[in-house]
């Protein structure tokens, strides 16, 4: 029986950032799925498309596997190269932003159970905030993620900001259906229905707000609470 030569410190460092690379191009493809998986949800909405909102309701599986895939991934990683410092920041904050893409995905199924929920009954009001809100919080999440690969601690605080801009936006939705609610009490459901729409893409922003956190976490050391009103 051959021993394999034992590698170099220069060789086990080079195979440990080949894995850090695979895991961010892990993270990458996450992402890329939970993306789709808001616009497809809104879309199940706006074209009132039932056997959309069931795929989406279905492929959230898909998301769950590689979520927990990614973090398993990880902890493969901890355990065969004991990162230390900077590099061990960045492995635990991989498996944290895995479970935030993984809650997202929960989000976009939310929003398609609510369209199948709803049975095609008519919008109570025409959809201009709620689309916004999907627009700003998937470039939120995309966003989040670059700056996190890219180590951007600025474009992390510009996600925060962009958070202040959706909860804008939800406090607008909110109002406005409950003014719809207060004038037509047999809209109460509908219009409860739109209202779950809204939150869950309030949390996905929420949740991009998570990782903007994890971008500072891992170049700092700190894990800020972003309040932007200081920065």
């Amino acid at each position: 029986m051959v021993t394999p030569e034992p590698q170099s410190h220069g060789e086990l460092r080079e195979r440990f950032h080949q894995q850090l690379a695979e895991l961010q191009e892990a993270q990458l493809g996450i992402t890329t799925m939970v993306d789709r998986a808001i616009q497809q949800s809104l879309d199940s909405l706006i074209n009132r498309d039932e056997a959309l909102a069931h795929v989406v309701i279905a492929e959230d599986n898909l998301i769950d596997e590689a979520a927990y895939g990614l973090q398993n991934q990880c902890v493969v990683l901890l355990a065969q190269q004991g990162p230390l410092a900077g590099d061990l920041r960045l492995v635990v904050s991989v498996t944290a932003i895995a479970s935030e893409l993984e809650r997202m995905g929960d989000h976009a199924e939310g929003i398609a159970k609510i369209v199948v929920m709803m049975q095609g009954e008519p919008l109570i009001k025409p959809l201009v905030d709620i689309p916004k809100m999907a627009e700003k919080a998937r470039k939120m999440m995309n966003d989040s993620v670059q700056a996190f690969i890219n180590k951007d601690v600025d474009s992390a605080y510009a996600v925060s900001r962009a958070d202040n801009e959706v909860d804008d936006l939800y406090s607008t939705v909110y109002h406005d259906l409950i003014q719809v609610m207060v004038a037509n009490p047999s809209a109460i459901e509908p219009a409860t229905h739109l209202l779950w729409v809204a939150h869950n893409l309030e949390r996905i922003a929420d949740r991009a707000t998570n990782i903007a956190e994890r971008v500072v976490y891992t170049a700092t050391g700190e894990l800020p609470h972003m309040d932007t009103s200081n920065y």
